[in-house]
């Protein structure tokens, strides 16, 4: 019987210019990785630039900075993943 992965929870929470693009502070989806989550998100909208600033965005999974493997990394639980527009500033 072939081994099949659950789905859990995928919560994206958009900050500042990405809030401004999402159109929605906080969503959440069904998915076996980040990854999958991401493409849910983009494909529910027509708007080229969300995907572009999803690309320019950091994000952060539970509090702790995203790299590209996690995103493909199969979840066993739910996540929250803060999705941060670069900002400028500094001292």
């Amino acid at each position: 019987m072939p081994e099949t992965t659950a789905m859990v929870s995928v919560s994206f929470h958009y900050w500042a210019g990405a809030r401004a693009v999402a159109g929605v502070e906080l969503e959440t989806f069904q998915a076996d990785t980040i990854a999958g989550a991401l493409r849910q998100a983009t494909e529910k909208r027509a708007d080229p630039r969300f995907s572009s600033v999803f690309k320019a965005c950091s994000l952060l999974i539970d509090g702790v900075t995203a790299h590209p493997d996690d995103l493909e990394r199969p979840l066993q639980t739910s996540v929250r993943v803060e999705v941060l527009p670069p900002f400028a500033g500094g001292a």
